[in-house]
């Protein structure tokens, strides 16, 4: 195995993310106050795109933010996602997206936001590191578009499921390497309305 700083912790824990994520996802397990913050997410957008989903703007006036019906509607949509450990991803991209609101990083956060673009695009980024440091994604995911490879029936080599390295699953969601990280990173990278330059006060906790 090797040693970086992606993979340091994972010398005792290996799997043990990826273990969590799967079991948060397939319990439905969502943060605290997580419906009421994704309320004020829509808010600032015209809607979030969710696997072909759509949360529309409108909700925002149709229900409170603590309305049990609007969390009924997050969910719904977010049970049409098949894989527990992706599922949990695009919370966390949601999680993200309320940091953003909450720190009013922008007053508006545009048209309909492609929730799963955020967390693809922070597989990519995380890919991109791995190839700097030779971290374990270079066994499997982190190489360059030519060079990777996938399993006879198209899937990747790592089992990674919606086509997100298993070792982004298997990664903690704070810290430098984090996965909230580097959506965070992603977020910065699609959005238009955040700042190109300076530094975005968000904790990611």
């Amino acid at each position: 195995m090797r040693w970086t700083a992606t993979t340091r912790w994972r010398v005792t824990d290996r799997g043990k993310w990826l273990r969590r994520r799967r079991l948060d996802g397939a319990l439905n397990r969502v943060p605290r106050d997580f419906y009421p913050r994704v309320w004020s997410v829509l808010e600032k957008c015209q809607g979030l795109a969710i696997e072909g989903r759509l949360l529309p703007q409108n909700l925002t006036q149709e229900m409170t933010s603590g309305e049990l019906k609007f969390a009924l509607a997050v969910e719904t949509v977010l049970n049409t996602i098949p894989q527990p450990e992706y599922r949990q991803l695009v919370v966390e991209a949601l999680m993200v997206l309320t940091l953003v609101t909450e720190h009013n990083v922008a007053s508006h956060l545009g048209g309909v936001i492609a929730v799963e673009n955020l967390v693809h695009k922070a597989n990519q980024i995380f890919l991109q590191d791995q190839m700097k440091i030779n971290g374990d994604a270079t066994l499997c995911c982190a190489k360059p578009k030519e060079a990777r490879e996938t399993t006879s029936s198209g899937g990747l080599l790592c089992g990674g499921a919606a086509y997100i390295c298993q070792h982004f699953y298997d990664s903690a969601p704070s810290g430098s390497f984090g996965t909230m990280t580097y959506i965070m990173r992603a977020t910065a990278t699609l959005l238009d309305c955040l700042p190109k330059e300076g530094d975005i006060d968000c904790n990611v906790q």
